[in-house]
C-alpha cells in the first residue's frame, strides 16, 4: 500500500482515535468557542458549511458588540455594586502596624534574612519549583531597592528580573498577557517582575490605554493565568508596596535634589501623582478582585523603607519554609 506508514496506523486505529476526538470536543465545547461538526464526505458541501459558519460567527460578534454598547450603563452599575461587596475582602489584606525597630536593627535583620534567601533559593532549585515574584506599588514606593536586597545572594543564573514598561509594536500585536508568558521562569528558577500584567487594571485603566470592557475582563483573565501557573507546580508571591502621599512627595523631592537619583523621576511620575485618588480606586479594585488563595497579595506599608525590605524578605523566607 502506498503512503506513509503513520497514515495507515491512524486508519487502523480509527475507532480508538474517534473516542479521543469525542472526548476532546465534549470537554472543550463552550458558548464562547463552540465546535462545529462538519461532514467532510462531500468536500464541496463541507467548504460551504465552513464558510457559512464563519459568516454567522462574524455576524454574531457584531450583534454582541452592539448589544454590549447598549448595556454598558447597566454593566457599570453592576460592577460598582460588585466592587462595593468585594471591598469587604480587603479587611484580610490590611497589614498590621509595622514593628518598631531602628534602622540599624532592620539592617541587621535584613542581613540575616539575606543569608536565609540562599537556602530558600536552593530549595526551589532542588525541587524544581518555578517561582514568580511580583512587585507592584506607587511610584517611589521602593520596589527597586527591595528587589536589589532580595536578589543580592541569589545564584545569578537562577533568577531573572523582568522590568515592565509600555509594550513595543511587536507586543501590541498579541494579547496583552503574551509578553509576560515569555518571561515565565523555568523549573527551579525565579522571575522577579518589576511591575507586571497588573498594569492592565492600573495605568492602562486610568490612562485610557484600553477599553472599559477590556480592563474589567482582565481580572478574570489574570486570575485564570495565575491559577494555571500554580496548578502546574509553580508559585506566585505578589507584593503591593503602599506609600503615603506625603512620603511620596518627600522622595520625589529627594530625587530631584540628588544628581545620582534625578534620573529616577520623570514628568509621568508627577502626572500620576495628580491622579492619586483615581489610582487609589483602581488599586483597591485590583486587590479586591485578584487576591486569591493560590496567589494572594501581601500589602506592605513602605513609608519606612527598611521595615518594608525586612517584611518582604520575611514573607519570602516564610514561603520557603512552608515548602519543607
Amino acid at each position: 500500500m502506498a503512503g506513509h506508514p503513520r497514515i495507515w496506523a491512524v486508519h487502523h486505529q480509527y475507532d480508538e482515535n474517534l473516542q479521543v476526538i469525542d472526548d476532546l470536543i465534549e470537554k472543550t465545547d463552550t458558548d464562547y468557542a463552540p465546535w462545529h461538526i462538519i461532514p467532510a464526505t462531500d468536500l464541496g458541501l463541507a467548504l460551504l458549511k465552513v464558510n457559512s459558519a464563519l459568516v454567522k460567527a462574524l455576524e454574531d460578534r457584531i450583534d454582541k458588540k452592539n448589544t454590549d454598547r447598549k448595556s454598558s450603563t447597566k454593566k457599570e452599575k453592576n460592577f460598582n455594586r460588585e466592587v462595593h461587596l468585594a471591598k469587604s475582602r480587603m479587611v484580610q489584606l490590611e497589614s498590621s502596624p509595622p514593628d518598631v525597630c531602628t534602622k540599624e536593627e532592620c539592617q541587621q535583620s535584613l542581613e540575616h534574612r539575606q543569608f536565609e534567601m540562599i537556602e530558600f533559593h536552593s530549595i526551589l532549585h532542588k525541587r524544581k519549583i518555578p517561582l514568580i515574584i511580583v512587585y507592584e506599588g506607587r511610584d517611589a514606593a521602593g520596589k527597586g531597592g527591595s528587589i536589589l536586597r532580595i536578589s543580592r545572594f541569589m545564584y545569578p543564573f537562577g533568577f531573572n528580573v523582568a522590568p515592565v514598561g509600555a509594550p513595543d509594536d511587536a507586543e501590541k500585536k498579541h494579547h496583552y498577557l503574551w509578553r509576560f508568558y515569555k518571561n515565565y521562569p523555568k523549573a527551579g528558577h525565579i522571575t522577579i517582575f518589576d511591575r507586571s500584567w497588573y498594569g492592565r487594571v492600573l495605568v492602562e485603566r486610568v490612562e485610557g490605554f484600553c477599553s472599559e470592557n477590556e480592563w474589567k475582563r482582565s481580572y478574570t483573565e489574570i486570575n485564570e493565568m495565575e491559577e494555571e501557573f500554580t496548578d502546574n507546580g509553580g508559585g506566585i508571591i505578589k507584593f503591593w508596596l503602599e506609600i503615603s502621599k506625603d512620603e511620596q512627595l518627600k522622595r520625589f523631592q529627594q530625587r530631584v535634589a540628588d544628581p545620582l537619583k534625578i534620573w529616577k523621576i520623570t514628568e509621568e511620575d508627577w502626572r500620576n501623582r495628580e491622579k492619586w485618588d483615581i489610582y487609589t480606586r483602581a488599586i483597591d479594585d485590583m486587590l479586591s478582585y485578584t487576591n486569591t488563595d493560590y496567589a494572594p497579595w501581601t500589602v506592605i506599608p513602605s513609608d519606612d523603607k527598611w521595615y518594608a525590605r525586612v517584611k518582604t524578605m520575611k514573607t519570602l523566607v516564610d514561603y520557603g519554609q512552608s515548602l519543607f
